[in-house]
């Protein structure tokens, strides 16, 4: 059984958590220790400010039983996250282990629910960095509009999100970060370069990749933007999803582009997609043991049974049913 919380109560509860750590963490002035309540695990989050607007975060934490944290939607910041060991399940994003990373834009971030699965020590780091941070790095417009910058400041709309492998130059860096040689002020511009060392790497890649599918998937620039956002759509709206046309109006395109392109830019179809997602949602609900299989399927969009234990036999290999008695762990 997952034992949730919202956000709020998530932070305040660590705020609150006696600091259970190693004790040769010594820690310099722009540091701080949050612990982990002894009733949930153990471990701790150790946070460091960088600069105003660039915040740092190492944990090390096992939790005794599987969580959920419930995050409503909200203004987000530039993020990359790595692990070095464990995992983290979403069901907004793929599952983040020490093979998948974290690589996200400036924007709103929809409301999604994070669980973490006992037992199993994570360890890794987590960046945040203000928007108007990073936009101070590119001094002029042209640099601030290329493909993959532009997609990092998203304002007011949905932010993009990127799940690059974890390389072992990625790896290196986050584990140089993890165990800096200096402390005060030269550790401080020591872990500053390493931020942007690593930034710099993901902003390599998303321009690359973005470089790419232009160029092999023959898609411009404006119209690989707008399939994005049809994808971020899809992933919030699964259960009750906008009408094709209703869809293709709300990003910009044709019916024909938004289909085509979908296809092209993701190797699949709209309603395959939409199903990937109903379906991976139903296997985390049934996975909580709380609701009936019926319960389930409605919640994510099914309105026949038959249709959606097919679908997720299919899919999965295995029943609803045998899922709610656990055999989908």
């Amino acid at each position: 059984m997952t034992l949730t919380f919202n956000q709020s109560d998530w932070d305040e509860l660590h705020e609150q958590a006696p600091v259970t750590c190693p004790n040769n963490i010594i820690l310099d002035e722009f540091e701080e220790l949050e612990g982990v309540p002894e009733d949930l695990g153990w471990g701790y989050y150790r946070m460091m400010e960088l600069l105003p607007g660039l915040q740092l975060q190492f944990e090390d934490v096992e939790y005794h039983r599987d969580l959920g944290v419930k995050v409503s939607a909200h203004e987000h910041p530039i993020q990359i996250g790595i692990f070095l060991s464990g995992a983290i399940e979403c069901d907004l994003h793929p599952t983040f282990d020490r093979t998948c990373s974290y690589f996200s834009g400036s924007g709103i971030s929809p409301a999604y629910l994070e669980r973490l699965r006992s037992p199993q020590r994570s360890t890794g780091l987590n960046i945040e960095i203000e928007p108007d941070v990073l936009e101070s790095i590119f001094l002029d417009d042209r640099q601030r509009q290329a493909d993959g910058v532009k997609q990092l400041f998203k304002g007011d709309d949905w932010k993009v999100s990127f799940y690059p492998q974890v390389t072992p130059a990625m790896r290196s860096l986050a584990l140089q970060m993890w165990n800096a040689p200096y402390r005060g002020a030269a550790k401080r511009m020591y872990l500053q370069g390493k931020v942007f060392e690593l930034l710099a790497m993901y902003l390599d890649l998303i321009a690359e990749d973005g470089t790419r599918n232009q160029v092999s998937l023959g898609l411009k620039p404006e119209t690989i933007e707008r399939l994005h956002y049809a994808k971020e759509i899809l992933t919030t709206q699964f259960a009750q999803p906008l009408s094709l046309p209703e869809l293709a109006q709300e990003v910009g395109l044709t019916h024909r582009s938004l289909q085509r392109g979908f296809q092209t830019l993701f190797s699949m179809t709209l309603m395959g997609y939409l199903q990937q997602r109903r379906l991976e949602q139903a296997k985390q609900l049934l996975r909580q043991g709380d609701r009936t299989v019926a319960e389930v399927a409605m919640q994510v969009g099914y309105g026949h049974l038959g249709n959606f234990a097919s679908a997720f036999k299919r899919r999965f290999g295995i029943t609803p049913s045998q899922c709610l008695g656990g055999n989908g762990r």
